[in-house]
């Protein structure tokens, strides 16, 4: 089954405290390519949501925006007073040692870390875990996303390698004409440049044999209509397959490059010239498949 890289999800959570929206964009890249837009709660958390995408998008340039708003109410501080205490005793033990004066040490204690505390800061732990849902139902939605534009890659794959195997049909039927037309011009140019008497009839026939075989693209069909025929159950029946279709696609290319240099036709050459143009198109969609 085909999937895209080309994609969108989007996925929102709006609870009493706080609400959160994901949104996930990928275009076609070689790699999984990762940018992110994330609000501060969150940005430690950046190496989880990295590895999250790394196992569900696994490929594409990859845009990923999270917006976090705390809607907790006004009453959003609260001062840790066990914290608050324990360093107002160190900080008066030190000011003593020093002979030093304690009495302004409460505006500083009040900027020592988790002294006052937010309730967002709080919650910290709860959005992260509510993020993660999220993050996930956006997945979800990004890859039923992918899905739903590889169902419309597989139906114009299948349209191109259809019209790829019409034209091998079209080879396959001029072939016998094009093998006597050659093995009549040989003959001709022979009884018009060398006398009948000089010419060695068993020799000759070896030599006509050999050069017809050369010429031969029996093999070349045959390679050709089962490169096609792999190319489909491929797409069918394997996941993420985007890059064995590519090589699949490298085979046909060969294929169908010697078809060309053995044919001397011109109309089996204009068949070719088809298939050649099918198989680019190919090329090209595979770029975006996963």
């Amino acid at each position: 089954m085909l999937k895209s890289m080309t994609g969108f999800g989007k996925a929102e959570y709006s609870g009493s405290r706080f609400s959160i929206k994901v949104e996930i964009k990928t275009l076609n890249s070689k790699f999984l390519d990762l940018n992110f837009r994330l609000p501060q709660l969150i940005r430690e958390r950046e190496n989880l949501i990295r590895a999250l995408l790394n196992e569900h998008v696994q490929r594409g340039k990859t845009d990923v925006t999270i917006t976090c708003e705390y809607t907790g109410g006004t009453a959003s501080y609260h001062i840790n007073k066990e914290l608050l205490m324990t360093y107002m005793i160190e900080l008066k033990t030190i000011a003593k040692e020093l002979n030093q004066s304690d009495t302004e040490l409460l505006p500083i204690v009040m900027k020592m870390p988790d002294v006052l505390n937010s309730a967002q800061h709080d919650a910290a732990e709860e959005i992260w875990q509510q993020t993660e849902k999220t993050i996930i139902a956006a997945i979800e939605q990004l890859n039923q996303f992918r899905k739903q534009e590889g169902q419309s890659l597989m139906q114009e794959f299948e349209k191109m390698i259809s019209s790829i195997n019409t034209s091998l049909i079209s080879v396959e039927t001029l072939d016998p004409q094009r093998m006597t037309n050659i093995r009549e011009r040989l003959n001709q140019l022979l009884n018009e440049n060398i006398p009948k008497e000089k010419i060695d009839t068993n020799r000759l026939e070896q030599e006509l044999i050999f050069y017809i075989e050369r010429l031969d693209i029996s093999e070349e069909k045959q390679r050709l209509q089962n490169h096609c025929q792999y190319f489909l159950d491929t797409m069918r029946k394997e996941n993420n397959a985007g890059r064995k279709l590519s090589f699949i696609a490298q085979e046909m290319g060969r294929e169908i490059n010697t078809l060309g240099s053995k044919a001397n036709h011109a109309a089996i050459q204009q068949y070719v010239v088809m298939m050649k143009d099918e198989l680019e198109r190919i090329k090209e969609q595979l770029m975006n498949v996963l």
